[in-house]
């Protein structure tokens, strides 16, 4: 895969025409695409990528002496590496190969169905997606555990102060997201974790939204578990990771059963693969983790730093036009926080807003964003989010303030 990008300043025009979806036009006009912390768009170097695989090594993984299989377990095996030291893991059979965010953390979840007992607390925060909720509350209805919840501010921050309270009550688990997609708010995961662990708790993060933003480093920041797919951080759907400390992944029982996971298979008993393998049964998406690896060296090739430092601009600059038009409240404001604006306008539903602005081809979030405790903290039924990746523009922010001073007439 050819980088166009390493050493160079950062020149979003440039780096726009890697992403040919930018090119289309909707209903006539030019896409501007803020629905980023749903899915971002995948470069060519990526699809590149994908093709590259399902045209020349399409082959099962780990079991075919031929080559064609050697060959496409070496990519994957590769990909696996440069996810490591992406995010700085001891070692490469700590990155477990999953659909995604959802299914690492639902693997997590079922694991500690044997090592939690009943009244067991464990803790998740008030800023949760719901896939970071609704498999703990799965796991308390099969233990007995009860889950407790970290509440938070109007501002959109975690109350740390209740943090403190709760964790009096000695959790075994913690749940954070390290950034909230329906604000976000980045939280403070370093200290949440450093306190957890002084109780004895393990803490799992969802580094969904953090991973498109944030160079996150799992052994600086000591967490047990972190989670994260590659369709947030311009790579395909369908694959992610969960990076798990080694001691962790010896004692987790399989999520699975099938092929791979195996070492031995007898009808009397089975005995389990070593790692990563214990936990990834199944025919693999292949070309999806050869696709994420070469997502995480596009991304490195721009450079986080460059990325957060535009981001932050877009941020600024979006937050100061928003505000000019009347009517329109931002929920969110943490002073700590990536280029996620949620907002609403007075008298206008947030899925009216979207549908019209639409037509002039600008696509953003309407709705709870997986979030229903968020917009019922706040007394609201939804939002509309606009969200920001290195490849968005100024002038596209202009057009998006435009266009919702326009809706915003219509529908008032």
């Amino acid at each position: 895969m050819k980088n166009n990008h390493q050493n160079t300043a950062f020149n979003v025009q440039e780096i726009r025409k890697d992403f040919p979806i930018l090119n289309r036009k909707i209903n006539g006009k030019p896409l501007v695409y803020f629905d980023n912390a749903a899915t971002s768009q995948t470069p060519q170097q990526v699809i590149d990528v994908i093709v590259n695989y399902y045209s020349n090594y399409n082959a099962n993984i780990h079991r075919g002496v031929h080559q064609l299989s050697q060959e496409a377990t070496d990519k994957y095996e590769e990909a696996r590496q440069i996810i490591q030291q992406h995010f700085n893991a001891k070692h490469a059979h700590e990155i477990i190969f999953t659909s995604g965010t959802t299914h690492s953390i639902n693997l997590v979840a079922y694991g500690f169905g044997d090592l939690l007992q009943k009244n067991d607390v464990i803790l998740v925060s008030a800023l949760e997606h719901h896939s970071n909720i609704v498999p703990w509350q799965m796991l308390c209805e099969k233990t007995g555990a009860l889950l407790k919840v970290i509440p938070m501010t109007q501002e959109g921050e975690l109350n740390m102060d209740e943090f403190d309270i709760l964790l009096q009550l000695n959790p075994k688990l913690v749940f954070v997201n390290h950034i909230s997609n329906a604000l976000g708010t980045i939280n403070p995961i370093k200290e949440i974790i450093g306190k957890a662990h002084k109780v004895g708790a393990a803490v799992l993060i969802d580094g969904a939204q953090a991973c498109p933003h944030i160079k996150s480093d799992v052994q600086a920041l000591d967490v047990d578990f972190y989670v994260t797919s590659a369709h947030k951080m311009c790579g395909p759907t369908g694959v992610g990771m969960l990076y798990a400390k080694e001691e962790w992944l010896k004692k987790l029982p399989p999520y699975q059963g099938g092929g791979e996971m195996i070492s031995e298979v007898t009808f009397d008993k089975t005995t389990y693969a070593d790692l990563p393998h214990k936990f990834e049964a199944g025919t693999p998406n292949i070309c999806g983790g050869i696709a994420f690896g070469a997502t995480i060296n596009y991304m490195n090739s721009i450079g986080f730093e460059h990325i957060a430092a535009y981001e932050h601009e877009l941020l600024q600059y979006a937050n100061e036009k928003l505000q000019t038009i009347d009517g329109l409240k931002i929920y969110g404001t943490s002073n700590n926080k990536t280029s996620v604006i949620s907002f609403n306008i007075d008298g206008v539903h947030a899925y009216d807003l979207g549908t019209i602005i639409d037509k002039l081809g600008i696509a953003i979030r309407t709705g709870q964003h997986c979030a229903q405790p968020i917009m019922d903290f706040y007394g609201i039924s939804g939002t509309a989010r606009a969200s920001f990746a290195f490849y968005n523009t100024k002038e596209e922010i202009d057009l998006l303030v435009t266009a919702l001073k326009k809706a915003q007439m219509m529908l008032s």
